[in-house]
C-alpha cells in the first residue's frame, strides 16, 4: 500500500538541503529546474532525481555533518544556508558553506532550486 506524505515547503527544503532526498521526490514538479551555480543546470524531475541519487551514493561513502544556520520562508520561497562537513576515516575531506533558494508553486510543488556552494576546506 502506498501512502503519500504531506510536508510543508519548509520541510521539503530542509530535507533537500540535508541530503534526505527520498522525502522530496513526490514534491518535484515534472519540469523542476536545479541550478547548481557554476557547475550545471538540471531540468526535469528525472534529471534532478538522478543527480540526487548520485549525491546520495557519495553521502553513503562518507560521514556527513550538516548544520542549517538559517531557514527563511516567505510566501512560495524558502531560503536555507548552512555548512557541511564530509569525513572519511576520521579525516575531514571537505568543508563547505552553502545556500539554497527554493521556489514552490501554489500546490507546494518544487519548481526551481538555486544552489550555491563554496568549498572552505
Amino acid at each position: 500500500m502506498y501512502f503519500e506524505t504531506t510536508f510543508t515547503p519548509k520541510q521539503v527544503a530542509e530535507f533537500f538541503s540535508t541530503g534526505n532526498f527520498n522525502h522530496t521526490y513526490q514534491f518535484l514538479d515534472k519540469n523542476v529546474e536545479w541550478n547548481i551555480v557554476g557547475d550545471k543546470v538540471l531540468v526535469g524531475k528525472k534529471a534532478v532525481m538522478d543527480e540526487c541519487r548520485l549525491t546520495s551514493n557519495y553521502f553513503e561513502s562518507v560521514t556527513t555533518n550538516f548544520k542549517l544556520l538559517n531557514v527563511i520562508q516567505e510566501e512560495n520561497y524558502v531560503v536555507i544556508n548552512g555548512t557541511a562537513e564530509f569525513i572519511r576515516d576520521n579525516k575531514l575531506l571537505s568543508y563547505i558553506a552553502a545556500s539554497d533558494i527554493y521556489s514552490f508553486d501554489d500546490q507546494n510543488m518544487l519548481q526551481k532550486i538555486d544552489s550555491y556552494c563554496i568549498k572552505i576546506q
